[in-house]
């Protein structure tokens, strides 16, 4: 047993020392090529990974795929969700609507895309019938399709 526990503490220490001998290669190339050395470690830096930082999460996203399709579909409840929206970006809503599916609790999900379909900054009225039941549609909809 102490023999099993010693090799795992070498393999840790062997880890670290590795990682700080990196760490500290980093430093000395930061040292010797001021802001340059981050072409060391940078494969593309003049190319436009900042602006589509998070893009990939986006666009390989097939559960967002599926709530873009329904969106645009000839379906009553995307009708009715995209007249409910108006000028609104719908990729916006897409986006904001796969998000909130990902809420586990029931009714949480269901806070969360209320307050998606009345909008930022609008309060909901409560007595609104028809969000409640466009909320419910759009729910049991996303239920049969994801």
């Amino acid at each position: 047993m102490a023999n099993k526990r010693e090799t795992h503490c070498n393999n840790q220490v062997d880890t670290f020392a590795e990682a700080l001998a990196t760490a500290r290669q980093m430093q000395q190339n930061w040292l010797t090529y001021g802001v340059d050395f981050v072409n060391f470690y940078v494969e593309d830096v003049d190319g436009d990974w900042l602006e589509t930082w998070g893009h990939d999460e986006i666009l390989g996203n097939s559960q967002l795929d599926v709530i873009k399709e329904f969106l645009v579909s000839h379906d009553s409840v995307a009708v009715k969700v995209r007249e409910h929206l108006g000028e609104r970006s719908l990729f916006d809503f897409a986006v904001s609507l796969e998000e909130s599916w990902r809420i586990s609790e029931q009714n949480d999900r269901l806070s969360a895309v209320r307050n998606l379909l009345a909008g930022e900054g609008n309060s909901i009225d409560t007595h609104n019938i028809r969000l409640f039941d466009l909320v419910n549609s759009l729910l049991v909809k996303l239920a049969e399709i994801l």
